[in-house]
């Protein structure tokens, strides 16, 4: 192949967006140049009930985006999953090497009425395992309807004050604060909040990780 031949081949592959040599780089270059922030947990951080683009990670990360932090944030939640389940995917949140992880987990255990003490432990276990690793984490906490008793959710509501006291890390005492009970903030599971939810959970959110972010 002549010179002129293979410069009029590389035109041909650009003009079609088969290559992109600068656009690539680029890409690779700004993706490894943000810092990840993991947002770990179940259905209320996998976005449950609401359209793509509308989870409280998704307004987490244009939140930070209007604030001049550069980070991207990854949304590791799924639906239905417990505490035990979290500790079975911390593997998957190592694969990103993130810099700070929000936990939010408990309140399916707490729903199908598992061992208070189980709970801890799993959420412990999490937790200490991010915290020993080097990891920021930052711990979401939930509550229960009032129909659980007065004392499994009075113990409930303590796992997660315990927790962050143990190992010094931020605490959201409640994640819904500001979404539960504000007309049209949550779905009608009664659960799970809606996309105007979503937003003010991400402002919970980002109030607490705020004091562990660089600009």
């Amino acid at each position: 192949m002549t010179r002129r031949h293979a410069l009029l081949l590389l035109f041909t592959l650009c003009l079609a967006g088969s290559f992109h040599p600068a656009s690539t780089a680029q890409t690779k270059s700004t993706t490894h140049a943000r810092p990840v922030i993991v947002c770990f947990g179940d259905s209320l951080t996998a976005g449950h009930g609401v359209i793509a683009g509308h989870t409280y990670p998704d307004y987490l990360q244009r939140d930070l985006d209007d604030r001049g932090y550069a980070y991207s944030v990854v949304n590791k939640g799924i639906d239905g999953n417990t505490t035990k389940d979290g500790v079975d995917r911390l593997k998957d949140v190592f694969a990103l090497h993130p810099q700070i992880v929000v936990v939010e987990f408990g309140g399916n255990d707490g729903l199908r009425g598992l061992p208070i003490s189980v709970t801890r432990q799993n959420l412990d276990q999490i937790v200490s395992t991010l915290v020993k690793s080097g990891i920021k984490v930052v711990l979401a906490g939930i509550t229960l309807p009032p129909n659980y008793g007065p004392d499994y959710i009075q113990q409930f509501n303590e796992t997660y004050t315990m927790l962050a006291h143990k190992y010094k890390a931020p605490l959201i005492p409640f994640l819904f604060k500001n979404v539960y009970g504000v007309p049209g903030s949550m779905q009608e599971d009664g659960i799970h909040a809606t996309e105007k939810g979503n937003q003010q959970v991400a402002i919970n959110v980002l109030q607490a990780l705020t004091p562990l972010l660089k600009k």
